[in-house]
């Protein structure tokens, strides 16, 4: 049996796509998931299972909530991975914006960065476990291509993206 994190993209956002937390439990419960559980309103599934099905969750909630919600299951392992290879000291707050881009196939390789025309001096990214995580700081965000250039894009249109606290926290939800 493995840990996974279900990353639901755009519900909750504006009073759109909502979904509530308890009724999403209750459906990874009923796919035949164990120790589901789910952190903030986001979207955010921690469940245990042996076959996932991205295809299967992602029908499975269109046919619940009535509307259809891109999902992107990925093994705790990656979060992990992600976590160790970010530098402590980038973390979500006042002075930096740090996020994790989790991608889609086929944009979850490197070559993804070559799409992101980043800015120099501005935007820092590294590629790890299938994901970018980017870092700006909050005085230079609206120089950066990932608040400029990036919104709309096609790889925006295939990712869905947490802060990195939120991707530690998961992590740490789960342990070792």
């Amino acid at each position: 049996m493995n840990t996974y994190v279900a990353l639901l993209r755009g519900i909750n956002v504006g009073g759109n796509k909502k979904v509530s937390m308890a009724e999403l439990r209750e459906l990874f419960s009923n796919l035949g998931f164990s120790n589901v559980r789910t952190y903030i309103n986001s979207g955010n599934v921690l469940f245990d299972g042996k076959q996932v099905s991205m295809k299967a969750i992602e029908m499975a909630i269109k046919q619940r909530f009535g509307f259809a919600v891109p999902t992107l299951v990925v093994p705790v392992s990656s979060l992990r991975a992600v976590v160790k290879a970010t530098p402590e000291m980038w973390h979500n707050d006042q002075l930096q914006k740090v996020d994790v881009l989790f991608l889609w196939p086929p944009y979850n390789t490197k070559t993804v960065l070559k799409t992101m025309p980043l800015v120099a001096g501005v935007d820092e990214t590294l590629f790890v476990a299938e994901t970018v995580v980017w870092r700006v700081e909050r005085t230079k965000q609206n120089k950066s291509y990932m608040q400029k250039g990036f919104i709309g894009s096609e790889v925006y249109r295939h990712m869905t993206a947490r802060n990195i606290n939120t991707v530690r926290k998961l992590v740490s939800l789960v342990g070792e």
